[in-house]
């Protein structure tokens, strides 16, 4: 009886620290969605080179799979000119070690020289390793252009 109570008031104890880890996780994570987007309207794929796994595997809203390597040679070509990517009402759901990011997004630009807008959802699935959160996968779907 004694050592339940003595695991009770540990985990009473814990149970704060948890929920403030995951809260700075989320933050980070948020930060990172948030460069993640800058890097794109600069077609800095250094920038997002950081960001994602050597194992990433992206799906674009027309069902075109890349990995890490075509991804980032796509965010290089300055044929695509985005002035607008935003991310709205996202929500972070961390677990031990990962998360999973959900949300709407919006972009606008020119792409060979027409002009595109589209609306869409986004799945991204972070990864913590090495002391790193990084991006292994994101998918989209258009919602409407």
């Amino acid at each position: 009886m004694r050592l339940a109570v003595i695991a009770g008031a540990i985990a009473l104890f814990l149970s704060p620290l948890a929920q403030a880890a995951e809260k700075a996780d989320e933050s980070k994570i948020l930060v990172l969605e948030n460069a993640w987007n800058q890097a794109q309207l600069h077609h800095n794929s250094t920038a997002v080179a950081s960001m994602i796994s050597d194992a990433f595997t992206y799906t674009d809203y027309d069902g075109t799979v890349m990995n890490k390597t075509q991804f980032l040679a796509d965010l290089k070509d300055t044929s695509y000119k985005v002035n607008l990517v935003e991310n709205e009402d996202v929500k972070v759901f961390t677990y031990s070690g990962a998360a999973i990011v959900i949300g709407t997004y919006h972009t606008k630009g020119n792409y060979k020289g027409k002009p595109f807008e589209h609306w869409g959802r986004f799945t991204d699935t972070w990864l913590f390793q090495n002391n790193l959160w990084q991006c292994v996968a994101s998918h989209t779907t258009l919602i409407k252009k």
